[in-house]
């Protein structure tokens, strides 16, 4: 048994509703055990004897049944969260800044969004590994930042997810949990 961490993409945003409780009712008919949700932003933590590809296919596959939800996901073992948060060099809290850690399933979409991110005037971003790559913002000013005007673009936006990484912090933490 192996344990995971799932991040939905877009879940309690422009319009997608889905109710943590709900969420975990509908995944206790699924190969998981030790469910937990954390936050109302899509992070659950859950144990499998699945491997990641087989989360991911049947995660997604409860989220359009059970919602309506034509959904993706980025699935990651419980240790590499752990990896990628001890990996992030820019601080956890800040009074300046926050740090973003943005998630993919596409490694090569990430690549591009890394190399455009690199371009920006002023952008302070790194990767993670191919599957994150780490980005500060300023205090207050995160959506307006140009890293996150550039990653909310539609051919980025499709296949990325971002958490900060107090949210990744608290993933991991749960997820030793398991």
């Amino acid at each position: 048994m192996s344990s995971y961490a799932v991040f939905l993409r877009g879940v309690n945003v422009g319009g997608i509703t889905i109710k943590m409780a709900e969420l975990r009712q509908a995944l206790a008919s699924r190969p998981f055990s030790g469910v937990k949700t954390l936050l109302a932003s899509g992070n659950v933590v859950l144990a499998s004897e699945l491997s990641p590809a087989g989360v991911k296919k049947e995660f997604e596959a409860c989220l359009r049944e059970a919602f309506g939800y034509d959904a993706w996901v980025v699935v990651l073992p419980a240790e590499r969260v752990g990896d990628l948060v001890a990996a992030c060099p820019f601080p956890a809290d800040d009074k300046s800044t926050h740090t973003y850690l943005t998630l993919g399933s596409d490694t090569e979409v990430l690549a591009e969004l890394y190399e455009a991110g690199r371009a920006l005037d002023g952008a302070q971003v790194t990767t993670l590994g191919p599957e994150a790559l780490a980005w500060l913002a300023p205090a207050g000013g995160t959506l307006d930042s140009p890293f996150s005007k550039l990653s909310s673009k539609p051919k980025y936006k499709a296949s990325t997810t971002t958490r900060n990484l107090r949210t990744m912090i608290k993933v991991r933490d749960a997820a030793a949990l398991l």
